[in-house]
């Protein structure tokens, strides 16, 4: 009688355990992912003044650079480049030149930044991602520069379509 109460008990555990995933379907789910174009450029920080103080006698005044800060920049688009401006000119007889360094794309070398004529800096970039990538300023006045008047510009870094 004690066997016949076991085998019943175990009978009814399978059937309700067969139940429950007899009458059941597997559900399914349809996942749509979308990539998106991803243009993204940062900057690590300001650089330091760029002070123009010495020259040799008989010379213009010596350049000075900063090559402190870096860039990173990640897209996944293919034809792209990185495109330099500023946000005013500076006055007559100084200039500031930049060189962005890259390891995955072309580096333009030395470009005057200016308001009026956005400059390639970075050409050939496809889908990259780059961090730490040196920026090099350099700054040079001519004598006929106005000693004694610092000014602040902004420079802009742009990924733009473009070889």
């Amino acid at each position: 009688m004690r066997n016949f109460k076991i085998i019943t008990m175990s009978a009814a555990l399978l059937l309700a355990f067969v139940g429950t995933t007899v009458g059941q379907s597997d559900p399914d789910q349809l996942v749509t992912v979308d990539v998106n174009a991803i243009n993204e450029i940062s900057v690590s920080a300001d650089p330091g003044s760029l002070v123009i103080d010495a020259a040799t006698a008989g010379s213009e005044p010596d350049p000075v650079s900063d090559a402190s800060t870096s860039y990173s920049i990640t897209t996944n688009e293919s034809t792209r480049k990185i495109v330099g401006s500023l946000s005013a000119d500076y006055p007559a007889n100084v200039t500031l030149k930049v060189t962005l360094a890259s390891a995955g794309a072309t580096s333009a070398g030395q470009k005057t930044l200016s308001l009026a004529t956005p400059q390639d800096l970075v050409t050939g970039i496809s889908n990259l991602a780059e961090s730490s990538q040196v920026i090099t300023y350099v700054a040079s006045a001519t004598v006929a520069a106005s000693p004694g008047s610092a000014e602040s510009r902004t420079v802009t870094l742009t990924i733009a379509a473009g070889a």
